[in-house]
């Protein structure tokens, strides 16, 4: 399975990162919307988890272009804001799969990942 993680905080992409690769996963890691699309240009991904709001580029630019260039990717969504906690997400970006807090345990991210990548 290959997973791309879209996160700004490098310490916190790293630990997911790691997670993943116990499960198995090719993992591509990358800080910013620009080098996210870069990658998704070149290879499809199962499973790609993005950050809401990143400190460079846009998740929204990111997940569009995800849904036109691989439709079949899930995308897990993680945030530490309240902000789509309503669950609207789900009606505006369609290969959304996941919804979670920046805090949820690694080792259940990595899990969720899994199963929505290789459900793809």
């Amino acid at each position: 399975m290959n997973v791309l993680i879209v996160e700004s905080k490098a310490h916190l992409a790293q630990i997911w990162r790691a997670h993943l690769q116990r499960y198995g996963a090719e993992v591509d890691l990358v800080y910013d919307g620009d080098l996210a699309l870069e990658c998704l240009a070149e290879k499809a991904y199962e499973a790609i988890v993005l950050d809401l709001f990143l400190d460079n580029g846009s998740a929204m630019a990111v997940a569009d272009y995800a849904q036109y260039r691989h439709p079949d990717s899930k995308i897990i969504f993680v945030t530490d804001t309240t902000f789509f906690s309503d669950g609207s997400i789900f009606r505006h970006i369609p290969n959304a799969a996941g919804f979670l807090r920046t805090q949820t345990p690694p080792e259940d991210l990595a899990a969720i990942v899994d199963h929505h990548g290789r459900a793809a």
